[in-house]
């Protein structure tokens, strides 16, 4: 029986902590006993978003709080722009016009880096535009969107958000939401909180707050201003997820231990030595010239499917690495560096994927790459 490890960007690996205290027995959701598990990981969450607002959880994919922060937001007849670069980017464009808001799409071609500018811009352009919705970490690319900068320029807008999923990046790298000045930060539990996928989370800022009281689009589970009345209790305005709550508590415990300063330091240079590591095996980044320390995506050499390199990992070394979404499908693998991934568990990826590479005839000198990562670890 092989060993087998996954380096996908989502689900992560679950620590071993984490996963025996989620198997034990479970409580009930209505109780001192829950109430106190709640209490604490409100704290955590503000540790963690580096913010003195509440952060609202539900029991969702990431795409609920992303739904949730167009729909308790906006109201009919506003207009919003989308920073359109890649899967995700489409999905805040699809969300938006579920609820028939009028939407400003800037495209970004996929990989590539987004010029602020344009931004600007389109709000010049368009100053009735109400929120500014964009990726922090475009998972499907493996790019980087320059958040601080968006921040500083829409900040001093009282009557514009600025909306980011960090589904893959918050503690990934810095997103410090107050003092950034972030409208609304989104993210998930299955990415760099190591834990099944099934929770999601939103902080909103005081602006934010003020949208969501005039807000008058339909909503009924996904309502922030229902779920912060309950989490004032250390409670839930509906089931919460129990188990994966007290998971929570246990693997935010496990980041404050670690710091978030050394947890940004390792995610960077994890990042660094996957990135290094593919250049010399002679490969190319889907995103070079603003990647992501959450995860790297890797163009494949001419003439071969990215596929049949993720199939040979899998199936000769038991590692899961994933594929390229939608129009880049077959053209790139990525591989994550977030969360309960550790510089041992890349390297063995990175050795497997020489392996793969050498066996599909693609010419590559075996250890050349891991050797590279290893100077980069090191450093």
């Amino acid at each position: 029986m092989a060993k087998q490890y996954l380096l996908t960007p989502g689900p992560t690996p679950v620590p071993e902590r984490a996963a025996l205290k989620m198997a034990e027995p479970i409580i009930h959701h209505r109780t001192p006993e829950f109430e106190a598990i709640v209490a604490k990981v409100r704290e955590q969450l503000r540790w963690l978003f580096q913010t003195k607002e509440e952060v609202i959880i539900f029991a969702s994919s990431g795409t609920g709080a992303m739904e949730a922060s167009v729909s308790n937001l906006l109201s009919s007849g506003d207009k919003a722009l989308v920073i359109k670069g890649g899967k995700f980017g489409e999905r805040w464009a699809e969300i938006l016009k579920a609820y028939k808001i009028e939407t400003i799409e800037i495209p970004v071609e996929w990989g590539k880096a987004l010029d602020v500018k344009k931004v600007e811009e389109a709000l010049a352009a368009h100053p009735e535009i109400r929120a500014v919705y964009v990726q922090a970490s475009e998972t499907s690319t493996g790019i980087k969107y320059p958040i601080r900068e968006l921040a500083a320029l829409i900040g001093p807008r009282e009557n514009t958000l600025l909306v980011v999923d960090a589904i893959t990046a918050l503690g990934v790298f810095p997103l410090p939401m107050d003092e950034w000045k972030i409208d609304v930060l989104v993210t998930g539990s299955q990415k760099a909180l190591m834990l099944p996928p099934g929770l999601s989370f939103a902080a909103l800022s005081q602006k934010a707050w003020k949208f969501a009281e005039k807000s008058n689009l339909p909503r009924y589970y996904f309502n922030f201003k229902k779920e912060l009345k309950n989490l004032q209790k250390n409670q839930n305005a509906f089931t919460p997820a129990v188990t994966l709550i007290i998971g929570l508590h246990e693997v935010l415990s496990m980041m404050q231990e670690e710091g978030l300063e050394k947890i940004f330091e390792r995610n960077a240079r994890m990042a660094r030595a996957t990135r290094e590591s593919m250049l010399t095996l002679g490969l190319s980044l889907f995103a070079p010239d603003s990647p992501s320390d959450a995860v790297t995506a890797v163009l494949v050499p001419s003439g071969m499917d990215a596929g049949k390199i993720i199939k040979h990992v899998w199936e000769k070394q038991g590692i899961k690495i994933a594929d390229g979404q939608d129009q880049a499908k077959g053209k790139i693998f990525r591989i994550a560096h977030m969360g309960y991934i550790h510089e041992p568990d890349l390297l063995i990826g990175i050795a497997a994927i020489e392996m793969a590479l050498k066996d599909l005839g693609h010419p590559v000198e075996l250890g050349k790459g891991v050797g590279k990562a290893l100077e980069v670890m090191k450093k």
